[in-house]
């Protein structure tokens, strides 16, 4: 008896113990201590969860530089790393981009050599870095996780020493209302990950990237979720920002909205930017806005540029302002509103005010419903409602009944929002305020495009860093459009431009014809229906564009019509590349029943090669020629943590394990203490079974 207690004390104890190192393993990265940011004595210190220093990571500083000329920008982003440890490490960092940056350039520079990296097959290029990083050199893998977020490994950082990486990206300017944005991404927000884990074993601390594990609903979860830093712990991975605009017109204001900035304008008109706090935390978007002078807002534009060969375009068309309708629209507006964890503080309260201002602006011709979720969703009404006064009244104790907490469960919801239809004619619109931070994009893109019917969806990013991938992309797919609001001060300005898109009718049934020498290749295939304020953005490709571009669409029973006289200059401007880039995500775009998948990869790695761009089958790889790490010396390091947007609350979104992300993590703890527990009593018999004074192996 007295042994069998023993050794199921022991088996508690291993099971603790294993327990415990699990939970370092999962979440040590996760609290971290930042102490001075000061080049040359700053540090990040990995701690458990009890205080206990584990190591040092590399620091990270960050810098962008801006260069915009009319609707292009060109973003050069730098990271220093600095290792602060005596040890050789290995440095894992995910950072966002936006979504549709065409990114085509990684740099090295170690002291003052420097190493241009080469676009490779995405299997080929993990296998040079892995050689390198084996043999001892520095080498630096840039890899696209989605869309929107990558991720650098660098490998043999040596003791004290300080690498930079430069990556250099094309992005197009979004115009829309008479102004023209930039948004540009700083802090990958935390995502909510459902399904159930794939994993059947404990991992082990080298396969652990980010905090999720991956499941079958978010099959790269573990590459999408990088530790997160408690906010208590100040300033960390901080960013230096500097922008050169070039706008090609007379500006009546220049607007950085959530990053103060000193501005000054050379004698050429060229607006020089750079923040007034030189530094700030990579916490959220930065958002650049730009107005032209009354009389000088565009009406079209034209950018070219001549690339091995093929001409390429960039082509915006600003069809005439329509009027609001003879008669009111008869229209069924169905409102989907997150309130899960991630929404806790200004973000929920943003949506709250965005909503109740739109019910507010409700006619009464209208039918209307609103639709709340978290880990689940309820509807106001069973079908939409007449707009009086009872039902608003309902509407508005409803809203003021939300609040933020539990999971992010987006699909259950969408689904009732665009399965809430009659067939009685009206005009169905579904506007969905939403954070967007859910990792199962794809099954939601999926359940827009077989699921929308005559629906029109209109995305509204709420929050400090909205996941611009699907706000975009679900707009897209829906057929509607998308804004942001990122501040409480913007809800009226932002929801007025949206309403009044909703009053006035859309322009549709666009279609380009092209009067000149062969033929062209234009993008996107599927071309949008333009609503109040917005362009038609067009990119083109052909041996020859010198013709004139047809375009025609028809909106209230009357159409519209417009000829583009096309003249190459014969210019390199970089243009191919975002024709690239969009040529790819039409092709990934494409159902897997309309193309087969080797069909697909095969199609985008011959653009992503030919125009040397990242994808999701290629990679930009950099190694240096000689070795640096001796044989014999060991190699640390892991993901770099990354810092909790602003506005967020840590304890709503990682307060209670199942709201926020897979139960995975928590599943491997119990299963690992059982096990272990299981381990220790059959060891115990097998011991029982033996000669007494041998051990058995």
């Amino acid at each position: 008896m007295r042994d069998l207690a023993l050794t199921l004390l022991a088996a508690v104890f291993t099971g603790l113990t294993g327990s415990i190192l699990l939970i370092l393993l999962v979440f040590g990265w996760s609290s971290v201590e930042a102490n001075s940011l000061r080049e040359g004595s700053g540090y990040l210190r990995l701690r458990t969860l009890d205080g206990q220093l584990l190591q040092r990571a590399p620091l990270l500083q960050s810098d962008l530089h801006v260069d915009i000329n009319g609707m292009l920008a060109r973003v050069r982003v730098e990271h220093r790393f600095l290792n602060p440890s005596s040890s050789w490490m290995e440095g894992i960092y995910q950072f966002p981009l936006p979504e549709s940056s065409a990114v085509e350039r990684l740099r090295m520079q170690i002291g003052e050599r420097i190493i241009e990296g080469r676009i490779e097959e995405k299997g080929a290029a993990q296998q040079i870095y892995r050689k390198a990083r084996k043999a001892g050199k520095k080498a630096s893998l840039l890899r696209q996780q989605r869309a929107n977020i990558f991720s650098v490994s660098l490998s043999n950082i040596a003791p004290g020493e300080k690498i930079r990486i430069a990556i250099e990206f094309q992005q197009q300017v979004h115009y829309a209302q008479g102004r023209f944005e930039l948004r540009l991404p700083l802090v990958i927000a935390p995502r909510y990950i459902p399904g159930r884990p794939l994993a059947s074993e404990i991992p082990s601390a080298r396969s652990l990237v980010g905090w999720a594990q991956d499941t079958d609903q978010v099959m790269d979860a573990s590459r999408i979720t990088p530790p997160v830093i408690d906010p208590r712990d100040g300033v960390v991975n901080p960013v230096s920002l500097r922008v050169w605009l070039n706008p090609g017109l007379p500006l009546q204001s220049v607007d950085s909205h959530y990053h103060p900035m000193l501005e000054t304008v050379d004698r050429e008109g060229v607006v020089h930017l750079r923040l007034a706090d030189d530094r700030v935390p990579a916490e959220r978007d930065f958002l650049l806005s730009w107005q032209p002078q009354p009389g000088y807002a565009p009406r079209s534009a034209l950018f070219t540029d001549h690339w091995q060969g093929d001409d390429y375009a960039l082509l915006m068309i600003l069809p005439p302002d329509a009027g609001r309708s003879g008669t009111a629209l008869a229209r069924d507006l169905i409102f989907v509103i997150d309130h899960s964890g991630s929404m806790h503080g200004p973000s929920m309260d943003q949506a709250k005010a965005a909503l109740r201002l739109a019910i507010g602006r409700l006619k009464t011709s209208d039918r209307f419903n609103l639709i709340g979720f978290n880990n689940r969703s309820r509807s106001l009404f069973s079908s939409p409602r007449p707009a009086g006064s009872d039902n608003l009244g309902r509407a508005f104790r409803f809203i003021d009944g939300l609040e933020a907490e539990g999971g992010t469960e987006m699909y259950p919801a969408l689904e009732k929002a665009l399965r809430q239809r009659d067939e009685s004619g009206r005009l169905r619109q579904v506007v969905f305020l939403t954070d967007g931070s859910v990792g199962n994009e794809r099954a939601l893109f999926d359940l827009i495009r077989s699921d929308l019917g005559e629906s029109r969806l209109f995305t509204v990013g709420i929050g400090s860093a909205p996941n611009s991938l699907f706000m975009q992309r679900a707009a897209e797919y829906g057929r509607g459009s998308f804004s942001y609001i990122g501040d409480l001060s913007e809800v009226a300005d932002r929801m007025q431009g949206l309403l009044d898109m909703l009053e006035h009718p859309a322009m549709s049934h666009i279609n380009i014809a092209w009067q000149g020498p062969g033929d062209i290749a234009v993008e996107p295939r599927r071309l949008p229906d333009l609503y109040l304020g917005e362009p038609l953005l067009i990119s083109l490709k052909g041996r020859v564009l010198r013709g004139s571009l047809v375009v025609e669409g028809s909106r209230g029973g009357e159409t519209w019509r417009q000829v583009v006289n096309l003249e190459p200059k014969g210019e390199e401007t970089g243009l191919h590349a975002l024709w690239a880039r969009r040529r790819i995500a039409s092709l990934l775009a494409v159902p897997e029943d309309e193309m087969a998948r080797d069909e697909r990869r095969q199609a985008v790695l011959e653009l992503a090669l030919k125009h040397q761009l990242i994808s999701p089958y290629t990679s930009l790889v950099a190694v240096e020629k000689r070795v640096s790490r001796a044989d014999g010396e060991g190699l640390a390091g892991g993901m770099m943590p990354v810092n909790l947007p602003a506005g967020w609350h840590a304890g709503a979104v990682f307060g209670e394990l199942p709201q926020t992300a897979s139960r995975g993590p928590l599943v491997l703890l119990l299963g690992g203490l059982l096990l272990l527990v299981w381990l220790a009593l059959f060891s115990r018999r097998r011991i029982g079974r033996s000669a007494p004074g041998r051990l058995k192996c």
